[in-house]
């Protein structure tokens, strides 16, 4: 790889996107950012992690404290600064925060969501946090409306909505390492990735 290329994920609770951006940075050799990005966020700011950790990817639309550490949107500033900070440094792959929205002006982005149908989740859900299908469901439509808030919220668009990204996947049809395989080949194609 000769030129910068920033990867981000967007992605359905449950569908492995979080497992496609680790396989992606093995087989680029760059690194991944998620939860990291909560704590750089926090180092950076001066505020603790745990602030960054209940607010991140989740609006609270009736906040009505004013003070910076329940602002949200002084939270979501921060991150997408530290997101900023790091792309340009680099190469790198993001794992939600809007990260196709915060870096829509860098030509080096390849925007990706993964998806997978619910029935296929709530079986990996469950058996990943020990629970029944049913709760597995709950917390499947909790998640994913939650980070759809999150996206509409700071974007002014829509989570999940195929024009937003340049690629979408289903998870189910070829795998995690299918997807990644997949993600870098179309990076590729579109001289985004040499």
């Amino acid at each position: 790889m000769s030129e910068k290329i920033i990867i981000n994920v967007g992605r359905q609770y449950g569908s492995g996107g979080r497992r496609v951006a680790e396989a992606l940075g093995k087989k680029l050799g760059i690194p991944v950012y998620n939860n990291e990005l909560i704590v750089e966020a926090a180092r950076k700011s001066g505020y603790s992690a745990e602030i960054f950790a209940k607010k991140d990817e989740k609006k609270h639309f009736f906040n009505l404290f004013s003070d910076k550490y329940n602002n949200d949107d002084e939270v979501f500033k921060i991150q997408s600064e530290v997101i900023r900070e790091i792309a340009e440094k680099g190469s790198a792959i993001f794992v939600g925060r809007a990260s196709d929205y915060v870096l829509r002006d860098l030509d080096c982005c390849v925007n990706v969501f993964i998806s997978c149908p619910l029935q296929i989740r709530k079986q990996f859900i469950a058996r990943r946090r020990g629970v029944s299908v049913e709760e597995a469901e709950i917390i499947c439509q909790k998640e994913d409306k939650w980070r759809e808030k999150y996206y509409n919220y700071f974007t002014f668009s829509n989570w999940g909505v195929a024009s937003n990204y340049h690629l979408c996947l289903d998870s189910s049809l070829i795998g995690v390492e299918g997807c990644a395989d997949f993600i870098i080949d179309f990076a590729r194609k579109c001289g985004k990735l040499k």
